[in-house]
């Protein structure tokens, strides 16, 4: 599935609520499927930059393809990390350097989530872009 598609169905299922508190409930939910973090991932070469809260990602390279896990110590911005997980893992190296896309705008995300938040998002999709320029 494509990196476009990913967001096609995540925006599919935002859409699916009507009003922004039943929005920021869901992306909480969301918030709660991550994966378990492993404490020792917790240093400062994972950490994202631009959040108002910490949030940090590591990157795996399988058979070409980069996985993500993250976590955040706010329950809102996990919701956040979900989803650009479930956007951007178990893609090539190529899709990832290539993507240029407006997630916040694509998801409608700034009718839910401050700007503070926005730019977390941001600086999560800029430590993605890098660990794929790197790999």
């Amino acid at each position: 599935m494509s990196i476009e598609q990913r967001v096609q169905n995540i925006k599919e299922d935002l859409d699916f609520f009507d009003d922004e508190l039943a929005k920021y409930e869901y992306i909480i939910d969301l918030g709660k499927k991550l994966e378990e973090f492993k404490e020792e991932d917790k240093i400062p070469a994972n950490i994202v930059h631009g959040c108002t809260s910490q949030v940090w990602l590591t990157k795996e390279i399988k058979d070409g393809k980069l996985f993500f896990k993250g976590t955040s110590d706010a329950i809102i911005v996990k919701g956040l990390v979900y989803m650009i997980l479930e956007i951007f893992s178990n893609s090539t190296i190529e899709e990832l350097k290539e993507v240029d896309m407006d997630i916040i705008h694509e998801l409608k995300l700034s009718e839910v989530i401050t700007p503070n938040r926005q730019s977390g998002v941001i600086g999560m999709i800029k430590k993605i872009k890098e660990y794929a320029q790197n790999a």
